[in-house]
């Protein structure tokens, strides 16, 4: 499981969808394709990309096959995101400072 393939795989909108879907609990493949709203074949494609990313497993329950994700890979995404994250929130910080400055009325001249 490569950086590079992780990204690529959720790069796509429908596996993105996909991904959150799965967020909520492990599924089978019928249930994923109606939420999707896409064909059989294309869910088994997207399917198959993650599932080569390493951000699903899947098992067989009978004749059904059941996919959840994998949390280690979104972990080392997570990981990999913490410095930006630390950047995006210092810079909200600094936003929010400025907007209080701005909303103290000014000194009155009495």
């Amino acid at each position: 499981m490569s950086e590079a393939a992780l990204w690529a795989a959720l790069a796509d909108p429908h596996r993105r969808a996909i991904v959150a879907l799965l967020l909520e609990r492990p599924r089978p493949v019928g249930e994923i394709v109606e939420a999707c709203g896409l064909s059989q074949p294309s869910t088994s494609k997207h399917l198959r990309v993650l599932k080569d990313a390493g951000l699903v497993r899947v098992r067989q329950d009978a004749q059904r096959r059941v996919y959840a994700l994998e949390p280690a890979p979104i972990a080392a995404l997570d990981a990999w995101l913490a410095p930006y994250r630390r950047l995006w929130n210092s810079s909200l910080d600094m936003l929010a400072q400025r907007l209080d400055d701005a909303e103290e009325p000014p000194p009155s001249k009495d």
